[in-house]
């Protein structure tokens, strides 16, 4: 095998890593929030609507820190990181 195929082979497992994570963090957070939802709305029928909407606040707040992390797996990091190793390639041909 060749090196070139070896660092590609090690690339597309760096990106299935942080996309297997990436879909871990999503379920996680979709269950998560699921029995947020439902503590809430058992727990005003029980205590009254004394409580704000707070799953609302974990929802959200969770849910932009997802809507970052799908963008740096699947929409970011590839432009990024291809024109990084262009710069850093073109650096060590410049210095050699």
């Amino acid at each position: 095998m060749e090196d070139s195929e070896i660092k590609k082979d090690d690339e597309l497992w760096r990106q299935a890593k942080h996309r297997t994570n990436f879909k871990i963090h999503f379920t996680v957070y979709f269950l998560v929030n699921i029995l947020f939802w439902l503590v809430w709305s058992f727990s005003k029928d029980v205590l009254g609507d004394v409580f704000t909407i707070w799953p609302i606040y974990t929802t959200a707040g969770w849910g932009i820190i997802v809507i970052f992390h799908y963008l740096s797996v699947y929409k970011w990091n590839k432009k990024y990181v291809q024109k990084e190793y262009e710069k850093l390639k073109k650096q060590s041909e410049d210095n050699k």
